[in-house]
């Protein structure tokens, strides 16, 4: 059975013959149904985080000015993590995030494994769901933290030519 998920809602996720249809747009628009799943995809929220982050090592050419400089989002990396003190290491986290999405291999670091651990266990209630909702779930919440993560590198990139005093 073929599975369609949207990021709106769990009740978006079912089977296509279940779904609203939508009539053909009209001939001559741009956005045709296969342009709204392109749009949609995780390839692209993917290249489109590995694109912020590329832009933005292009452009932040000393990384040490962004170091002590606080970060004035409430999005620090883990509240309980000090790992993400300032802008300095937001960028290595979204070099190290990028690299991640693109090898797709996942470290294994003990102390991420132990979190992980503890993430598990408050998830258990939801592995005896329906794996095509959990997966549609998944899926969203995935969709949702590229697109955070891109907005969150195009941020520091915009912060540091504040920095310099250089205006795009």
């Amino acid at each position: 059975m073929s599975l369609h998920c949207t990021l709106h809602t769990a009740a978006h996720c079912q089977p296509p013959q279940q779904q609203q249809q939508h009539p053909p747009h009209p001939t001559g628009t741009m956005q045709s149904a296969e342009a709204r799943f392109n749009k949609n995809s995780l390839f692209l929220a993917l290249r489109k985080y590995s694109s912020a982050v590329r832009d933005m090592e292009q452009t932040i050419l000393l990384p040490s000015l962004l170091r002590d400089v606080p970060s004035d989002e409430v999005w620090d990396c883990d509240a309980a993590d000090e790992s993400c003190r300032d802008l300095y290491d937001h960028y290595l986290m979204f070099k190290a995030v990028r690299t991640t999405v693109e090898s797709g291999l996942i470290s294994t670091d003990d102390h991420k494994a132990k979190k992980n651990m503890t993430l598990n266990k408050t998830l258990e209630p939801l592995l005896d769901t329906d794996p095509e909702a959990l997966f549609c779930f998944h899926l969203r919440g995935l969709f949702s933290v590229m697109s955070d993560l891109s907005k969150k590198s195009q941020s520091l990139t915009e912060k540091y030519m504040d920095i310099i005093g250089v205006t795009r």
